[in-house]
């Protein structure tokens, strides 16, 4: 999107489509929506049903992945609030992108983080058959499958505040399960609980079979396939910018908090579950919350535990449909996509967006009757997800770099400047190129190294079409020409 070298966004290409924007999405987060939204965001899917994979692969160093991932991800939250706190009238990551980057970038953000959510939606499908499954047996995979995306659509459709209800209450339980496990394992570790194999609860346990680095580098390393998807949905409070409460107050907030919930949730949790069992006895097939809590001879919780774990998976699902409608929604006001899409309900929810990505959540249908086991179709669905994420998160960075190069003013201007700004960009992206060798290592994730190359191809050949339009064409030179009042400006001053 064009602007002013002092001002972002410009109304340039906003004007040019203008003709086809519908009523305004409304502000009616609150701060509470918005941090439990945060909160459920960070606590994913991956934590519950793909930790013991994880500790399986890494061993007790898996503590050091998560602390890891989650210290990276702090700066490209901290990136993304920057940048809209800069000017309010962005929408999400997707609307910086093309305006600091060209609508090119805000075509290929917006529609890979709608994929990404669309593919993790179907993980979470593949979880919530699964867990189904389990609680009772014999029922048929396609029922959960089905189910699901339609009762997503109801949570969707009406107003905003009522998806922001329903995460509200999917996070609260999330915590308090998760609270639950640490204090039953401390209070097991504190008695001294033996387990009926002889293993007696010991913090000890979490170094004292191999150290803190059993499988050496290597494992380390392939712990970080699995565990990069449990963070997959941190960045959701960027698409619910537009529709939040004094957003100047409620994203810092929820922002900063990011790394206390890294520690207590995913460290904590799994430092607890490691001490409690020692880490070769959990099973990877299998979630180590559950196995803990039946462990303790809590039967009953081990089967509430079940039914929280499937409460995370409609969550993180709930939020891809909330998150990829809103993404569609503002490709479609930017002319990258049906301009049906781009119109709002009476009670100002895009349902056209929202009935588009529900449909193709249908595709779980297939996953759970193509494969051998659920835990192979998860690790292989999420690690294309993993790539996508990255892919987002990567363009959030470089929109930042563009930004501080492009907005000096706004940057020193800025209450909420993100720490390292000069360097901390590049590191995290080294992280990210890390990580594609990570997931180049094992053959259930190299598959995804496969998959993104084709979807960007594809997203490729359909903005060569796109950009032929009359309002790509207006935008685009829209932003060129702000790119040379820039440059003019820049040599004017010096």
């Amino acid at each position: 999107m064009p602007e002013s070298a002092s001002k972002a966004p410009s109304t340039t290409d906003r004007a040019a489509g203008e003709s086809h924007r519908s009523p305004h999405l409304t502000r009616a987060l609150s701060n509470r929506h918005i941090q439990l939204l945060a909160i459920g965001g960070a606590i994913g899917t991956g934590l519950f049903m793909g930790s013991g994979k994880t500790i399986s692969l890494a061993g007790p160093s898996v503590i050091f992945v998560y602390m890891i991932i989650g210290f990276m991800l702090f700066f490209v939250m901290r990136a993304m609030g920057e940048i809209l706190l800069s000017n309010l009238e962005y929408k999400s990551f997707s609307d910086f992108a093309g305006d600091l980057l060209g609508p090119w970038a805000g075509f290929f953000t917006g529609w890979s983080y709608w994929f990404f959510w669309v593919v993790t939606g179907v993980a979470d499908i593949v979880a919530i058959a699964g867990y189904v499954d389990l609680l009772a047996p014999g029922t048929p995979l396609w029922i959960p499958a089905l189910a699901t995306p339609v009762v997503l659509l109801l949570l969707n459709l009406p107003t905003v505040k009522a998806f922001g209800e329903a995460e509200f209450w999917f996070a609260i339980i999330k915590v308090v399960a998760i609270l639950a496990l640490i204090v039953t394992g401390i209070v097991m570790i504190a008695t001294r609980f033996t387990s009926p194999g002889g293993a007696v609860a010991d913090i000890a346990n979490i170094w004292n079979d191999g150290g803190m680095f059993p499988h050496g580098l290597f494992g380390f390393i392939l712990g970080f396939q699995i565990a990069i998807f449990a963070f997959a949905g941190i960045e959701l409070v960027g698409t619910a910018a537009a529709e939040t409460k004094d957003p100047e107050k409620t994203l810092p907030r929820a922002i900063n908090s990011i790394p206390v919930r890294v520690l207590l949730f995913y460290v904590g949790a799994l430092t607890v579950i490691m001490a409690v069992n020692p880490w070769r006895t959990i099973d990877p097939a299998n979630s180590p919350f559950i196995g803990m809590f039946a462990l303790a001879g809590l039967g009953i919780a081990a089967v509430v535990v079940n039914l929280v774990v499937l409460t995370s998976a409609a969550s993180s699902a709930n939020s891809g449909i909330y998150s990829t409608s809103r993404m569609v929604y503002g490709l479609a006001q930017d002319g990258n996509a049906p301009d049906s899409f781009g119109k709002l309900s009476s009670r100002k929810v895009p349902q056209n967006a929202l009935l588009f990505s529900c449909i193709f959540l249908l595709a779980g249908l297939v996953l759970l009757y193509s494969g051998d086991s659920l835990i192979g179709a998860f690790t292989v669905v999420t690690s294309v997800a993993s790539v996508l994420t990255m892919f987002v998160w990567s363009m959030i960075l470089i929109s930042y770099l563009a930004f501080r190069r492009r907005r000096p003013e706004l940057h020193e201007q800025s209450s909420f400047k993100m720490p390292g700004s000069s360097f901390m960009p590049y590191v995290v992206l080294a992280f990210f190129l890390f990580m594609l060798v990570a997931l180049a290592q094992a053959d259930d994730t190299r598959l995804a190294l496969f998959v993104a190359p084709i979807w960007f191809v594809l997203l490729g050949a359909a903005w060569l079409v796109n950009r032929r339009t009359p309002l790509q064409q207006a935008r685009i030179e829209g932003h060129r020409a702000s790119l040379r009042a820039e440059r003019a400006q820049t040599v004017a001053q010096h």
